[in-house]
């Protein structure tokens, strides 16, 4: 078997075998093919795509890249969850001591961002002491102890996947379904939990534009990991405008710690509630949408909540004195009111814009070795459907960089849509997918 035979045979539409697939990873991870090589056969993918058993056949050899954490001595019931991606997307943030005040478990592994903002990861590194480099045998030990721990993504889990990333990303091939599906899938299995929930965006905010794209991806990696054994479901929701008012890394961490007592935005409630109410049902605990919604509000208004969050930040050295002092936070050197030039309603707000704003201020990084600036944000002051008059403050940046205050107040005041009439309420959630 050749490598370049298995290139022209997609690059000329053909389906690449079980076999091909596994040669090729064989051969990325032993180094018999070039890394030119594989960026052809990642061309060939991107204009000739795959069908689902390909794409099936590479997630599986993803996975047996590297290591698999076996989790089963902690519960049979092991809940994962994975967003897409998003602006002011902090909701697993939330929903890790949400699940845990439930009696669940939930183990976690995450990113840092590469882009506007910073991953999950970053926001708590924005807490002062918050360890993330956790060795496997630490973080089985924190999930079982506390119900639910979150680490630093290990390159040891499915590192077939981290070679061709990389390459991906220099070579223009990340924006394709089976590639996106295998990637996401691959780590999500080897990361051990039975129960994956994906939160699928769309919108200006993500990398797939419209509900259908995301209908596609959904079901692509749900199929994907029902064929290896994993229960996966996806809720499709929109990411046109930020979520929640905070975006950043240390300003979403305090909305998070405002959520959790009890001040929560519509928008974080809709989808955190929902996903939450997608892993009861995968694991078998079926509640309307109102006895869940009365289950979760009685966690948040009773306190629980807040305490396992503050227990999560124990266990891995963070500074729970946060939780009552956000000054303990990295703070920002300068803090700039953005005004509105206009009267009326909320119209819209683009999030891409938004986004953009915030990187500038230093709160994203544009490679792995950049630094973040876990001060910098940006917090919305109104949002969708509130009412404006001119001269009212519509967002607050947080910057260590003056700099930047011109371009982002200008991306700011351009993210913003106004009509005359209130606009209706309408739900994120677009569809889900079992």
């Amino acid at each position: 078997m050749k490598i370049t035979d298995i290139i022209e045979k997609k690059k000329q539409g053909g389906i690449l075998t079980d076999e091909e697939i596994k040669f090729f990873i064989d051969g990325v991870m032993n180094g018999s093919i070039e890394d030119y090589q594989t960026s052809a056969l990642l061309m060939a993918i991107y204009f000739k795509g795959m069908n689902i058993d390909e794409t099936t056949s590479l997630t599986k050899y993803m996975v047996n890249s590297g290591e698999i954490l076996d989790l089963s001595d902690i519960s049979n019931d092991i809940i994962d969850k994975h967003s897409t991606g998003g602006v002011g997307d902090k909701i697993t943030l939330i929903f890790l001591p949400l699940i845990a005040a439930c009696g669940l478990y939930s183990a976690k592994l995450s990113g840092r961002g590469l882009g506007h903002t910073g991953g999950t990861i970053d926001k708590l590194e924005s807490i002062p002491g918050f360890r993330t480099d956790l060795s496997v045998s630490e973080f089985k030990a924190k999930v079982k102890e506390h119900g639910t721990a979150i680490a630093a993504q290990t390159l040891s889990l499915a590192p077939a996947d981290g070679k061709l990333y990389a390459l991906r990303d220099v070579t223009s091939t990340v924006d394709i379904i089976p590639l996106i599906a295998s990637s996401v899938v691959s780590k999500k299995t080897a990361s051990g939990a039975s129960h994956i929930i994906l939160d699928v965006k769309y919108g200006s905010g993500a990398f797939l534009k419209t509900p259908e794209e995301a209908e596609i991806l959904s079901k692509t990696m749900v199929e994907a990991g029902k064929r290896l054994n994993r229960n996966i479901c996806a809720v499709i929701s929109s990411m046109n405008q930020p979520l929640g008012r905070a975006v950043g890394n240390s300003v979403e961490i305090i909305e998070t710690i405002e959520f959790l007592k009890g001040n929560m935005e519509p928008d974080l409630k809709e989808i955190t509630y929902t996903l939450i109410m997608a892993a009861f049902e995968k694991i078998g605990k079926i509640y309307s949408k109102e006895e869940c919604y009365k289950y979760l509000d009685d966690l948040i208004f009773s306190g629980k909540a807040l305490d396992k969050f503050k227990e999560i930040l124990q266990s891995q050295n963070g500074d729970i004195s946060i939780i009552d002092d956000y000054s303990k936070l990295p703070q920002a050197g300068i803090k700039y009111e953005v005004k509105s030039d206009t009267d009326g309603f909320v119209k819209n707000v683009d999030a891409l814009k938004i986004a953009k704003a915030c990187k500038n201020l230093g709160a994203g990084r544009e490679k792995k070795s950049d630094k973040i600036d876990y001060s910098a944000g940006i917090y919305l002051t109104k949002k969708y459907s509130e009412e404006i008059k001119k001269g009212d403050t519509i967002a607050i940046m947080y910057t260590n960089k003056q700099e930047a205050l011109k371009e982002a107040e200008q991306l700011i005041k351009s993210a913003f849509e106004y009509s005359k009439e209130k606009p209706s309420s309408k739900s994120l959630i677009y569809k889900i997918i079992h």
